[in-house]
């Protein structure tokens, strides 16, 4: 008998497969110039269904038609849609909550969620990690904001630097928290190497955004750093 985590694994494979490798540009293009006029899209729906379906084993039918429907109806209101990174990480959470969905009524009880959320709710060290990856996002990333602005305010194109320099920050942040969770110190040096590489290369730059991008990155991996020993006292 398959657990209940095998069948979700394989349900997430099946939809990776068949949503980015299985599907071919032309059809997504189709997509988005017809809409739900689209063969392509009702094509892509039927191939995502069956994949699901073989994946999850053919008793599963039921969650096969669900998947066929909703994904179809996704993807389809998606093509009226702008191609942003925002509507694509909206489709692709829709879908994960179908997936999500089925799963629960097939494998879980309210029982079983109670008894969970009961268990985490006394579990201080994962209360910790969720503080932990919570500040080193946006929390982190204002707090470096608000010591680093006399740098930034006197370089010339300092908004789209800060502006990619929030998800660089959050990324470096995010991976680093990580490392020190797990101990695994030398990985941190090969990161902040590779990123001065990368990030210091630049000839005739201004000293003071020199100045800015140290001292933000320095402050960026401190706290990093920080927030991950504190979170394993």
């Amino acid at each position: 008998m398959m657990t209940a985590s095998t069948w979700l694994i394989k349900l997430i494979l099946a939809h990776l497969l068949t949503d980015f490798i299985l599907q071919p540009k032309s059809w997504v293009d189709d997509r988005y110039a017809k809409h739900f006029a689209s063969v392509k899209l009702y094509l892509h729906g039927v191939i995502t269904a069956l994949m699901a379906w073989v994946m999850m084993g053919l008793q599963y039918w039921l969650p096969a038609i669900i998947i066929l429907v909703t994904h179809t109806l996704i993807d389809g209101w998606k093509s009226y849609r702008e191609n942003t990174v925002a509507y694509f990480l909206i489709d692709q959470l829709l879908h994960l909550l179908v997936m999500a969905g089925c799963w629960y009524f097939i494998f879980i009880k309210w029982n079983d969620v109670q008894m969970t959320w009961q268990q985490l709710d006394t579990h201080i060290t994962a209360w910790k990690m969720i503080i932990a990856f919570v500040f080193v996002t946006a929390p982190a990333g204002i707090l470096i904001g608000q010591f680093t602005k006399q740098w930034r305010d006197k370089i010339t194109g300092a908004e789209s630097l800060a502006n990619a320099g929030k998800w660089i920050g959050i990324a470096e942040r995010i991976i680093i928290l990580i490392f020190v969770l797990y101990n695994q110190f030398s990985a941190i040096g090969l990161l902040v190497a590779a990123k001065g590489i990368i990030r210091f290369n630049e000839k005739d730059r201004q000293e003071i955004k020199t100045e800015y991008l140290v001292i933000g990155t320095l402050m960026s991996i401190g706290l990093a750093v920080i927030t991950g020993l504190l979170t394993k006292l």
